[in-house]
């Protein structure tokens, strides 16, 4: 059973983030304030979760909150900014966007730019540590996956309905065919001849 609240505060919330990553898509974080006592058996870091399991955990947050937001950066301001700092501005938006001010942030892994002036803890694996960071992560990839699944639709050749954008062989050999599209991270994107050595 993962861990319900760190700080002891009745108001805290957990952060996380996806598609660091990918050579497509945004940067997608998720912020979840659940209630201080929550529990749930099966919320774990969404990496260990199959589809439908975080679909349906996703009901299950979506019900259970207190308050979440989902905030992006695009692949532009990726490009221009650095992966490492539009991963801050989402997670930043995401809590712009929070309907109840948190008393304390839970973010999951290493660094993290903080925000206002609200303490926080960095928590390395923390998605699968904490109630809190684990819905956020939850939410984040669904709405990650179902983003990249519409572009999907607009540009078939990378199939992003499959590999969310990550650069898996069919994405690589997309690119090679086809080129890039507005949706891929300029910064990110490898040539074709370096393609080709993977």
């Amino acid at each position: 059973m993962l861990i319900s609240n760190h700080s002891g505060n009745s108001i805290e919330a957990g952060v996380d983030e996806v598609g660091r990553g990918c050579l497509a898509g945004p940067v997608v974080a998720a912020a979840v304030i659940l209630p201080v006592h929550y529990r749930h058996p099966l919320l774990n870091d969404s990496k260990k979760l199959s589809k439908k399991q975080r679909e349906d955990l996703r009901k299950d947050v979506l019900a259970d909150a207190v308050a979440w937001a989902i905030g992006e950066a695009s692949p532009a301001e990726i490009d221009e900014i650095n992966i490492l700092n539009a991963t801050y501005l989402a997670m930043h938006r995401a809590l712009d966007k929070l309907p109840v001010k948190p008393e304390y942030l839970l973010v999951d892994g290493n660094r993290f730019r903080p925000y206002e002036e609200i303490p926080f803890a960095c928590m390395v694996k923390g998605d699968g540590r904490y109630l809190s960071i684990a819905a956020a992560s939850v939410l984040a990839k669904t709405y990650r996956d179902d983003l990249m699944c519409e572009l999907a639709e607009v540009h078939p050749h990378y199939a992003w309905e499959q590999n969310a954008g990550y650069p898996t062989k069919l994405h690589r050999d997309g690119i090679i065919s086809h080129g890039t599209t507005i949706h891929h991270r300029q910064s990110f994107t490898m040539l074709p001849k370096q393609l080709e050595m993977f």
